[in-house]
């Protein structure tokens, strides 16, 4: 099983896109744009992971 499943995606040049650790269930966010990316974990309205539960 992979470690990570992209559960979102938009856009073809600017993208983001929403991943989940399928070990932990915390979600992360990818933002590219050309040459530069980054990958972020979601935080909640009190700054802790945003995480599913299965």
């Amino acid at each position: 099983m992979e470690r990570f499943r992209k559960i979102y995606q938009q856009g073809k040049i600017d993208v983001v896109e929403i991943w989940v650790d399928t070990q932990t269930g915390v979600n992360y966010v990818f933002h590219r744009n050309g040459n530069a990316a980054g990958f972020t974990p979601l935080l909640d309205k009190d700054g802790k992971p945003l995480v599913n539960h299965p």
